[in-house]
């Protein structure tokens, strides 16, 4: 069955939703952090290192408060959590050897092309390194990229441990982030690992 697609003209509500939906904004480029500073409630980044996360953060920070606003901050990652950290990284292992090389180099093209400074940010964090190897994607501790060789957007998770995951997520959390926006390949059982074995320590921690 095909979308549907309505268009009204003139219309109006007896009253405007309640609570008002917050506004989620994303981008990288100097044109996009203005905008979030000046219309979004969370401006949300891609799964990069945490000194680059902290930079951004502290621009859209201080471009709200020039008008006197405050944001919420949020991350998007993928997560591959498991009981200990090196079955964690054979599962991204297992990740990396089902790529067809070809479909990283294809993948690779049509990502280098795009004008978005965002997803030129994802790009540079792996280069396109399918040789590298599992680890060698490892670009700050229990983040990868390899998810970015083949997927355009958010390119990164964090890998290891459920402790070191929830480690990871506390150093995000403590340079401002409040919201995370996690998935998994497949989802519902990276979600199910996330839940039983990160979430409980982050309740632990305070976090959560």
């Amino acid at each position: 069955m095909g979308a549907i697609i309505l268009r009204v003209a003139g219309a109006t509500v007896l009253a405007p939703p309640d609570p008002v939906p917050s506004i989620y904004f994303g981008g990288s480029s100097p044109a996009a952090l203005p905008v979030a500073a000046r219309r979004a409630d969370v401006y949300l980044t891609w799964g990069e290192p945490p000194a680059l996360v902290a930079e951004k953060i502290g621009r859209v920070r201080e471009l709200a408060a020039g008008l006197g606003r405050t944001l919420r901050f949020g991350i998007r990652l993928h997560t591959i959590t498991r009981d200990t950290s090196a079955a964690a990284w054979a599962e991204a292992g297992r990740f990396l050897e089902a790529l067809d090389p070809a479909q990283v180099a294809a993948a690779q093209e049509q990502l280098r092309a795009s004008e978005s400074v965002g997803q030129q940010r994802m790009v540079a964090l792996h280069d396109g390194a399918l040789e590298l190897g599992v680890r060698g994607l490892e670009v700050s501790p229990n983040l990868w990229a390899g998810i970015g060789l083949v997927r355009g957007g958010a390119g990164t998770a964090l890998v290891g441990s459920h402790a070191e995951v929830a480690d990871r997520i506390e150093e995000y959390h403590a340079l401002g982030v409040e919201e995370f926006i996690l998935s998994g390949y497949p989802h519902v059982e990276e979600a199910y690992w996330f839940a039983e074995g990160v979430l409980p320590l982050l309740k632990q921690k305070g976090v959560a």
